[in-house]
């Protein structure tokens, strides 16, 4: 029995990054072997299991064999005969396909190395076009790696648009497309993700409602980068940038302008009422790929107020209370903190405004701070009872926030 250390942990060694999973892989063994070692099973579909007292992860070295279409369309071998070649032969790219032994020797017989010294993300062999995962996957890697220069190879790009042509990606089930997309977008660089699957033709499949963002004129002096396809991948990087690694934020903010596609053509480049327009196609693509219910309420609370959000000087203290009820800030500020981040970033994801001051976002927790300090007991002590407090703590709380306005300069016009 051998064992090695492989895929991700080995390339992020590789590249100077922390180590987040170490991942095993075990030649010349059977479950029982490992059983008796005291390893615990939990793989499913082949046999993974867990070290006794680290609890990482070692899966018997397998092959895997086409059967069907999609991604559960496999039928894997995993014995004591599987070679560690023919084990790292069934992984995507080359560069997750390197394993380490115990002296720190590598083994790396689809140049995964020479990969990560060229910053090329590259399939391993022609067996890649058999799962469409692949295709979402390689889309996240850029999205991770794009910051450090790497690429997709031409290759590749042309086998996965193949996958595309023949309808593989298709197939894919909602929950692995959302699945992938939530980590895309908690990468360094998730505008990579969108580039990716626009340049194979998967995003016309997988999210026609973002697809169709690309070509969609907008107002120049607001928008100097024109393209709304554009704008929102700057969107995505600026709340990267903003919330690093925060996948909730970059969902709001991938969703946040869908309604520009929907935009007569006699109206543009202006986008009146787009905010309105939107909150259909993002329930109806959060409906398809199943999303949690926090980030589809966020996401259409998000395209539904961000207008009101970059407005938040012009609002009225009474609008500005509704906007925080709507958004249920008093009870669940951390609600307000991803609306906010994502109009920040919706604000900065243009060019040349990358740096851009948002005060609105200060003003607005200050606004809900004020508001929820309005205390019940109060009025409870001044002798109100029932509907008359709940009417008394409101205009209390818009008297609050109109104090607060009061202080603050004139904000900036709106974009």
């Amino acid at each position: 029995m051998r064992i090695y250390l492989v895929g991700g942990a080995v390339r992020d060694k590789l590249l100077g990054r922390p180590l987040v999973d170490r991942d095993h892989v075990v030649v010349g063994a059977l479950p029982d072997e490992l059983l008796a070692l005291g390893y615990k099973p939990v793989g499913k579909d082949f046999p993974v299991f867990l070290h006794p007292t680290s609890g990482e992860e070692y899966a018997l070295a397998r092959t895997e064999r086409k059967s069907g279409r999609g991604y559960h369309g496999f039928v894997f071998q995993a014995d004591a005969t599987v070679s560690l070649e023919q084990d790292l032969a069934r992984r995507d790219l080359t560069i997750n396909a390197i394993a380490e032994d115990e002296h720190g020797a590598l083994t790396d017989p689809y140049h995964g190395v020479r990969d990560i010294e060229r910053r090329v993300l590259r399939h391993v062999s022609s067996a890649f076009v058999e799962d469409p995962v692949r295709v979402l996957r390689v889309a996240r890697f850029a999205a991770r790696f794009a910051p450090l220069g790497f690429t997709v190879a031409s290759e590749t790009m042309a086998l996965m648009r193949q996958m595309v042509g023949d309808g593989e990606v298709s197939h894919l089930v909602a929950e692995r497309v959302w699945a992938e997309t939530r980590k895309a977008l908690a990468e360094a660089q998730p505008s990579a993700f969108l580039r990716v699957l626009r340049d194979c033709g998967a995003l016309a499949v997988l999210f026609p409602e973002i697809d169709a963002l690309y070509g969609v004129p907008q107002r120049a002096e607001f928008h100097p980068e024109i393209d709304a396809g554009v704008h929102l991948e700057l969107v995505l990087d600026a709340a990267a940038r903003l919330a690093p690694g925060d996948g909730l934020v970059g969902f709001c903010a991938l969703l946040h302008d869908l309604g520009k596609a929907l935009t007569p053509a006699g109206e543009l480049p202006r986008h009146i009422g787009h905010e309105h327009r939107g909150v259909a196609p993002v329930r109806a693509l959060c409906a398809r790929l199943k999303v949690p219910t926090e980030y589809a309420v966020l996401a259409e609370l998000v395209c539904r107020e961000h207008l009101n959000v970059h407005r938040a000087f012009e609002l009225k203290p009474a609008t500005v209370l509704k906007l925080l009820g709507a958004v249920d800030a008093l009870r669940r500020p951390a609600r307000l903190d991803t609306l906010l981040l994502a109009c920040e970033a919706d604000k900065r994801g243009r060019l040349g405004h990358g740096q851009d001051a948002y005060p609105q976002a200060g003003y607005l927790r200050e606004a809900n701070r004020a508001a929820a300090a309005v205390d019940a007991a109060h009025f409870v002590a001044q002798g109100l009872a029932g509907p008359a407090i709940g009417k008394a703590m409101t205009q209390a709380r818009i008297d609050a926030i109109a104090a607060l306005k009061r202080g603050y300069p004139p904000g900036p016009p709106a974009p």
